[in-house]
């Protein structure tokens, strides 16, 4: 299945996606909520609510796929390419930090530069995970068993505050700069290994396959869940690949008026404009 959030004039509604037409889920407001029921799929599946054309919904109606995850996890270093771009080693556990529900816009949205950081703003194209049950000292089996979906997120990251301490948080979670959707798509309709992308201007700055990651997500789902219990409708951002703009020599940041888009092959793309802040 294929599932997103609307806003609408009253709120935001849950939708499924079948081909070009949206069905509206009844009475579940969001995506996250939907996930929070355990049985979910069914509840998706079966839904008949109101139908209108994808094609008639406006950009601005796509909300983030999950509004308000309680815990967005971030991946640090987890494409192979990224690593050696950066000039580091693989690593043997996986590197986390964590991204506010506040940093979330939707798959449309424009990225404003904030006022206080205009100048080091780049982009980094991840696949994210979408936690579908309670999840707490799991095996990769049933941390894969777990995982409800997959979607798209870009982690725009404000480099010179991530570097102003060895602690990357600051830089990571600027409010309203992560855009995230359009879909999740469930794990039976999504495999690994489909082309992970992103574009600015329409010129092509990333593009590895999803299957490159050091950590899958069932690895990835496991670990976490030996630290803290992972809910229904918690993310985790599994990383970017090489082609960031702090690595190019000389450096290359988002600017106002630039076109950030990311795709994922299987899922879809985000396309967000830059707009200078306020």
């Amino acid at each position: 299945m294929r599932l997103a959030t609307l806003r609408t004039t009253s709120g935001t509604i849950a939708v499924r996606i079948d081909g070009d037409t949206a069905v509206e889920i009844s009475d579940v407001t969001d995506v996250g909520a939907l996930l929070s029921d355990p049985a979910w799929r069914e509840r998706a599946r079966v839904a008949d609510g109101a139908r209108r054309p994808v094609a008639g919904i406006a950009d601005a109606e796509w909300a983030p796929v999950v509004p308000e995850p309680a815990k967005i996890v971030c991946v640090g270093l987890n494409y192979r390419n990224h690593i050696l771009e950066m000039g580091r080693e693989l690593p043997e556990y996986p590197t986390l930090f964590a991204k506010y529900p506040e940093a979330l816009l939707g798959p449309y949205d424009p990225i404003v530069l904030p006022a206080v950081a205009p100048d080091a703003v780049d982009w980094e194209a991840e696949l994210a995970i979408v936690i579908g049950a309670t999840a707490r000292n799991l095996d990769e089996v049933d941390a894969a068993a777990a995982i409800a979906g997959y979607s798209i997120m870009n982690d725009v990251t404000m480099r010179d505050y991530q570097y102003r301490s060895p602690e990357w948080f600051q830089g990571k979670t600027f409010e309203a700069t992560a855009p995230f959707g359009p879909l999740l798509v469930t794990t039976d309709e999504f495999e690994l290994g489909g082309i992970l992308s992103s574009t600015v201007d329409g010129e092509r700055v990333q593009q590895t396959p999803t299957d490159d990651l050091v950590f899958g997500p069932a690895r990835l789902v496991s670990y976490i869940s030996q630290i803290f219990t992972l809910r229904p409708g918690d993310v985790i951002a599994s990383g970017t690949p090489g082609g960031v703009g702090h690595a190019r020599k000389p450096p290359r940041y988002l600017t106002p008026g630039a076109v950030l888009e990311t795709a994922i092959e299987g899922i879809g793309t985000l396309r967000n404009t830059v707009v200078a802040g306020g």
